[in-house]
């Protein structure tokens, strides 16, 4: 059986590789570049040094800098129209997940206009919009790599999942050394969020041979570098792990899926406004218990990979393991209950069953080895709160 492997067409990696920028632009045979990002990056610097750089080329690049955490419908409009009455033929995506997905939205509603919803999963997005070379800035979300985007519909408070090769980057441009400045909590939640997705790959129902061998070599960068990376972010080794860390599960993810964890996450963003690796950490502990009765042998191998077991663990203790170590990394990175976030009971009891609705609809808990019923997936909601409640 042979598998679709989709990938961007160049990947520069390691240590200023930003340099490179203006080398990938002429590999790309582009030559009017729009900069779209957020306030932090131009606030730290790093808008301008590309500029700069590209300047120094002889490239003219103009800047959109109104990206926002979480993007939205409403939040990617400026930038459609900031394309569409522009005449650029690329876009540098600068910035956490958050500016890089809104640029796939904004490269492919830009040239085919419409509304994301539009776009929105199970449809399969191939046409190719504007270019784009991502940059990212965090070591986490992976969307350097990946055929998705999520945009979240205001109007109905549900993250949309968009899916296809228009979304994939034409160019990933990986440098550790922009991670630096990122302070501890971020660093922990996309760090967090790498690490879901690495797991989830290699447990999903679409997992593969390639996928899995991303997915474990991802984990096995992130297990020993999580913690050191959270308490001391000059530590450049453990930035540079994390960074590779994170790309590879991103690869792995995108040529495998997401599962259960995302699924459920994406909704308690949406609702709650958590940040998304924020709600994947709030979830992965006890999710993952729930799942491995379905793939413990996976798991486990997981637990190896991350380096919480030993080759001499069973399955069994090598799980007992991996659970226990997802809870004390939670306390360790300081990870907040939904109630210690803000949410209030009340209003998280009648969400629930819209939340379900929307899990489900997102077609990632299917990927899962363990597929939820409905009455599982408000249970495992539940249990979260009370969980949460306890601590």
């Amino acid at each position: 059986m042979s598998h679709t492997i989709v990938l961007p067409r160049i990947m520069e990696i390691g240590r200023d590789a930003s340099q490179k920028l203006p080398e990938v632009l002429h590999s790309l045979q582009v030559r009017k570049p729009l900069i779209i990002t957020d306030k932090m990056m131009v606030t730290l610097g790093y808008v301008d040094k590309l500029q700069a750089l590209l300047a120094a080329a002889g490239v003219v690049a103009d800047v959109f800098d109104d990206t926002v955490p979480e993007p939205t419908d409403s939040s990617i409009r400026a930038g459609v129209e900031r394309i569409q009455n522009g005449d650029y033929d690329v876009i540098i995506a600068l910035g956490g997940g958050s500016p890089i997905d809104s640029a796939k939205a904004m490269a492919i509603l830009g040239k085919f206009g419409g509304e994301i919803r539009d776009y929105k999963f199970p449809r399969q997005v191939e046409e190719s919009g504007l270019p784009i070379v991502a940059i990212p800035t965090t070591a986490g979300t992976g969307s350097e790599v990946t055929k998705f985007t999520i945009i979240t519909d205001e109007a109905n408070n549900e993250k949309l999942l968009c899916v296809g090769l228009g979304f994939m980057p034409a160019a990933a441009i990986i440098d550790y050394s922009l991670t630096v400045s990122l302070p501890a909590r971020t660093t922990a939640d996309t760090g967090i969020d790498a690490m879901t997705h690495a797991i989830e790959a290699y447990v999903s129902q679409k997992r593969n041979p390639y996928s899995d061998a991303q997915a474990l070599a991802a984990l096995r960068l992130i297990g020993p570098n999580l913690q050191a990376a959270y308490h001391d972010g000059s530590n450049e080794a453990a930035r540079e792990a994390m960074m590779l860390g994170a790309t590879l599960a991103g690869i792995a993810f995108c040529n495998s899926s997401v599962a259960l964890v995302h699924g459920m996450s994406r909704p308690i963003g949406a609702f709650f406004h958590v940040p998304h690796g924020l709600s994947n950490a709030m979830l992965l502990p006890t999710v993952t218990e729930f799942s491995i009765p379905a793939a413990p042998a996976r798991y486990a191998e997981c637990a190896r990979a991350l380096g919480v077991a030993s080759v001499s663990d069973d399955d069994e203790h090598a799980n007992a393991r991996l659970i226990q170590f997802l809870k004390d990394l939670n306390q360790e990175l300081q990870v907040p209950s939904l109630a210690e976030f803000g949410a209030q009971a009340a209003e998280f009891t009648a969400l629930l069953p819209q939340m379900c609705e929307q899990a489900f609809a997102s077609g990632s808990p299917n990927n899962n080895p363990r597929v939820p019923t409905q009455a599982e997936m408000l249970a495992l909601y539940r249990s979260l709160w009370a969980t949460a409640a306890a601590m």
